[in-house]
């Protein structure tokens, strides 16, 4: 059985969910569920995960209503939602539908609906079942129109809106995990035939085919294993503190994004640092020069944030503390959660 076929676990989605903390003691979330199964897979392995931290989840159904068939479809969501255990909630789309652009007018009407939802039950954290697979198409069909280096990178696994946190934990995960997960437990779920309407660009490429630009089992397989790790990235009261050596073991387009988020972030900038300026840091934090070196040598400044170089308290690792220069505010919800694992003793542990 290869990496893409193993059904995913509850020790596996702790992993993939390690990177949004901090939760709540007590965490309530939700969980978009159109009744397919990415999204029946998704609310399956987030009920054993917030049940495991004695919390809630409610399962938010949207009814579109654009099919005759979509009120009985989901109905039958929110039988399968309960029967797992899990509340559950009909959201229904009752607005005039426009004839053009449909697709994107129910997009936009199905995560209002979530954020509506959430917001009147005092509900932080959304999670929606974007996978592998859709983050390959995304980014497909973003190169078909010419996207640059930002709409390449494809979805964020944390976005915050003004009403929740959205959360995509499966993203590193394929489809046929998902799908595996399900068969394992004997769960049904209901397949939307507009997926496989040519009309639609994502369904047109499904069609084709998109395993030629997939990355192979043990990409896949490494991908999860630094989702499950995340970043050693530690919060601190005022800015964070990145593992030098980790940092640099990633792709060398999510340094440049991880750094361009966190310098915004710390130093509490409206736009990111200007790419040249963003390469020469990126350089100067991975220069073999700099191997084991600590002290005012290695420091620098960049769009309003001090770099420092500091070992760790622990004597084995080498930290690069970012913080805000003297009389600057940071903007920390600018930095996506995803790209840190939050350690509120974290102070505690860094070399003075």
């Amino acid at each position: 059985m290869t990496t893409a076929e193993r059904p995913v676990d509850g020790a596996t989605f702790a992993r993939l969910m390690a990177p949004f903390d901090p939760f709540e003691t007590r965490p309530e979330i939700a969980v978009a569920v159109s009744g397919g199964r990415d999204s029946v897979c998704l609310a399956l392995l987030a009920h054993e995960w917030v049940r495991g931290r004695h919390g809630k989840l409610i399962a938010l159904i949207v009814d579109h209503g654009l099919r005759p068939q979509s009120a009985k479809e989901a109905s039958e969501t929110a039988r399968t939602m309960r029967a797992q255990g899990a509340e559950s909630v009909v959201l229904r789309w009752t607005e005039a539908k426009r004839t053009t652009g449909l697709q994107e007018a129910a997009r936009e009407a199905r995560y209002r609906l979530l954020g509506e939802a959430c917001r009147e039950r005092g509900i932080l954290h959304l999670l929606v079942a974007h996978h592998a697979d859709d983050q390959t198409e995304t980014i497909a069909m973003r190169a078909a129109r010419g996207s640059g280096p930002d709409g390449l990178a494809g979805m964020a696994a944390l976005v915050e809106t003004p009403d929740v946190r959205l959360l995509r934990p499966l993203l590193p995960v394929p489809r046929e995990r998902l799908t595996a997960t399900l068969i394992q437990r004997g769960v049904a779920w209901i397949d939307d035939p507009s997926n496989l309407d040519q009309r639609f660009e994502r369904a047109r490429l499904r069609r084709v085919g998109v395993a030629a630009v997939r990355p192979d089992d043990s990409r896949a397989g490494e991908e999860e294993r630094l989702a499950g790790e995340a970043l050693d990235v530690l919060e601190l009261d005022e800015g964070v503190a990145l593992d030098r050596n980790a940092f640099i073991r990633l792709r060398v387009g999510l340094r440049r994004r991880l750094l361009s988020r966190v310098v915004q972030g710390v130093g509490g900038g409206d736009h990111p640092p200007r790419r040249d300026r963003l390469e020469r840091a990126l350089e100067r934090m991975a220069d073999p020069a700099d191997r084991g070196k600590s002290g005012r040598g290695a420091d620098f400044t960049l769009s309003g944030c001090q770099f420092v170089l500091r070992q760790a308290g622990d004597g084995r690792r080498l930290l690069w503390i970012v913080r805000p220069e003297s009389g600057r505010k940071g903007r920390q919800p600018l930095i996506p959660a995803a790209f840190f694992a939050c350690d509120p003793a974290a102070a505690t542990h860094l070399g003075k």
